[in-house]
Order: structure tokens, then C-alpha cells, then sequence
């Protein structure tokens, strides 16, 4: 693990308006994510880690703060370079799928290469070997609904990989799987850490994939502190 930040995030603020007033959510969150490295974010639900999880990925702007990835200020860039930005550097996992039924899981894989106008051959190769990798090498063609809950969040952490991104932003990952699947996407994921050069932040109320992390860390009060 190497301790060049990859993420750095200093001060981020964020409120929501209510029709009881304004919300803080987040009160001015500091995070460094060195490469490779793997962090858990831990806390009480509704707490708002769903919200900087979503801000970290620039899913959502924060009302003030700074964020660099990769040596990018992504809060600066305008609308169509950040797309961009989060296309090629950002990886997404969240507790419920997403995949799209109609279509196999060498399909799903493929898709957002396809998106990005990458020659089809090209990403039914990368798509091929990613789900080689998280050990679905004999499901290429099944679609969703014949996939086990396990094999299906497999599927979605292979297309998450697909563009090669720097960072994966996972939440709640495991929180539709049994314990035997969650402790094999837990192993699944160091793995991919180390052999990647990928570094992750992970939401999380599983306390064993939490302890699978190089650290942990809650929020509370609108801040990250040690768990």
C-alpha cells in the first residue's frame, strides 16, 4: 500500500433542507485513501454515510470543501469533464445490483465499455476476462435471474472494474448476502486491493468486512473519526 493519497478530502460539508428546517449531514469531513488501500466507513443508519459516499464519487456536490482524485480537483471541473472523470476513475457498488435482466452477465460486464464507444470484440474480451477473475468463468451467458445473490453482486463488482477505475466506492456490498458469500466477496475485494493497485472506500454495518479493511472509521456527528 502505498502512502500517496490517491483521495484527498478536506473539509466536505453537506445539508439537506427539510420542511423542519436544514439538516447537516456532513460537518466538515476530512479523508486521505493512499493506493491499494481499503477503507471502511462505519456508523448508525441515517447518519449520512450513503451521502459522503455519494459526494466522494461526485454523485452529489457538497456545499463546501475540497476533493482531489488522482490529482484531479474533481469539485471544479464543469459538468461534462466531471462525467468523464468519474467514467474513467470511479468504480460503483452498491447493495442492490442493478444489473439489467434482459441482458447475460458477460452483457452487463460489457456495457460500459460499450457506452464509452470501445470496440465491441474489445469489451467482450475485458468483460470475459473480469468475470474470469471473480470466478464466473461458467456464467458468461446466464442472465440475472439465473444467478445466485452472490453471483450477481459478482457480476456487478466486474462491471464496476470494467473501465479499469483507480478507486471503488462500495456501499453496503454485502448486505444482501449470506455470511459464507459476504466472507468470499470480503477476500474478493483485498484481493482485487492488492493485484490492482485499487483503492477502496467501503459503507458498511458488516463488522467482518469492516475488520477485512486497513481501516475503519465512523461517522458521527457529521465528522470521520477513528472506530
Amino acid at each position: 500500500m502505498s502512502g500517496e493519497p490517491l483521495l484527498v478530502a478536506r473539509g466536505l460539508e453537506k445539508s439537506y433542507a427539510t420542511p423542519a428546517g436544514a439538516v447537516r449531514v456532513l460537518c466538515g469531513v476530512d479523508l486521505d485513501v493512499a493506493v491499494s488501500e481499503m477503507v471502511a466507513i462505519v456508523g448508525a443508519s441515517g447518519v449520512g454515510k450513503s451521502t459522503l459516499l455519494h459526494v466522494l464519487g461526485t454523485l452529489d456536490r457538497p456545499d463546501a470543501g475540497t476533493l482531489t482524485v488522482a490529482g484531479e480537483s474533481v469539485l471544479e471541473l464543469g459538468e461534462a469533464r466531471q462525467c468523464a472523470f468519474r467514467n474513467r476513475t470511479l468504480g460503483f457498488v452498491f447493495q442492490f445490483h442493478h444489473l439489467l435482466p434482459e441482458f447475460s452477465a458477460l452483457e452487463n460486464v460489457s456495457m460500459p465499455l460499450l457506452l464509452a464507444r470501445r470496440p465491441a470484440a474489445e469489451a467482450r474480451e475485458r468483460a470475459r476476462l473480469l468475470l474470469e477473475q471473480v470466478g464466473l468463468a461458467a456464467r458468461l451467458e446466464h442472465k440475472p435471474g439465473m444467478l445466485s445473490g452472490g453471483e450477481q453482486q459478482r457480476v456487478a463488482l466486474a462491471r464496476a472494474l470494467a473501465s479499469a477505475p483507480r478507486l471503488l466506492l462500495a456501499d453496503e456490498p454485502t448486505g444482501d448476502l449470506d455470511r459464507a458469500t459476504g466472507a468470499r466477496l470480503h477476500e474478493l475485494l483485498r484481493e482485487l486491493a492488492r493485484t490492482l493497485s485499487l483503492s477502496l472506500v467501503v459503507v458498511t454495518h458488516n463488522e467482518d468486512l469492516a475488520r477485512c479493511c486497513n481501516r475503519v472509521l465512523r461517522l458521527e456527528g457529521g465528522r470521520l473519526v477513528p472506530a
